[in-house]
This record gives structure tokens, C-alpha cells and sequence, in this order.
């Protein structure tokens, strides 16, 4: 299955983004992205090799934004009893998927969830 230049670029977007958060290093377990925080994940990237198909899982806690995340074409709860904690997968490639914006702020979301308060007051000061 070919992946969309588009979602590629969107991707890459979210990767640079989650990235760029204070503390943030990416790690390869399982063979697939993630971003860290802290020693802990707080956005799964999956991969870019067109294996499977692009999307992004993100921890929500709050709950409108967590409602909001589900609506979005082909979104569910994670996988692996992660989706009772808040974990919601959301793919990057069908019509009307969330725009590399909005998948950011859900990034963000999830990263200040996860990180350590001195990390989210550094990002908050920028």
C-alpha cells in the first residue's frame, strides 16, 4: 500500500514538532518511532515504511479533547489495554484525517500529561 506524499509531510510535521518539546529524544523500540519524555513515551509515530499505515497514538486525558480525538476517520482507543488509560490511536491518511496542526496540539496534549513540571513550565515560557 502506497503512503501519500501528504501524510508522509504530515508526519513529519508531528515528528519535528514532538521533537522539538523540551526534553524530547526519539527511540526506536519495537521498531517503530517514539518520542520520550523522561525515559517515557508520550507519542507513538509508528513507521514511515508504508508496512503499515500511517498514524500517530497519543495519551488524552482530557475528556472533550479525548471525544474529539475518536471522531476522527479510523480512530479508536490504543491497542494493548492502552486505550483504557486515555491512549488513543488516530491514522494520518484518510479523507478528512486531523491536519498536522491539530495532531500537534494533541502531541502537546500528551506530552505535558507525561512530562516533569519543570519541562512543562520551560515549554510554557517559550
Amino acid at each position: 500500500m502506497a503512503v501519500s506524499r501528504n501524510a508522509l509531510k504530515k508526519r513529519e510535521k508531528v515528528r519535528e514538532f514532538a521533537l522539538g518539546l523540551p526534553g524530547a529524544v526519539e527511540e526506536f523500540p519495537w521498531g517503530e518511532s517514539v518520542a520520550k519524555v523522561n525515559k517515557k513515551v508520550f507519542v507513538f509515530l509508528g513507521v514511515d515504511d508504508g508496512s503499515y499505515p500511517l498514524g500517530i497514538t497519543v495519551k488524552l486525558k482530557d475528556d472533550t479533547t479525548h471525544a474529539h480525538a475518536l471522531t476522527a476517520p479510523g480512530a479508536e482507543p490504543a491497542g494493548y489495554g492502552l486505550g483504557r488509560s486515555g491512549w488513543v490511536s488516530i491514522p494520518m491518511e484518510p479523507q478528512g484525517a486531523p491536519t498536522a496542526e491539530l495532531l500537534c496540539d494533541w502531541v502537546e496534549e500528551s506530552y505535558r500529561v507525561i512530562a516533569p513540571k519543570r519541562l512543562i513550565a520551560e515549554l510554557d515560557g517559550r
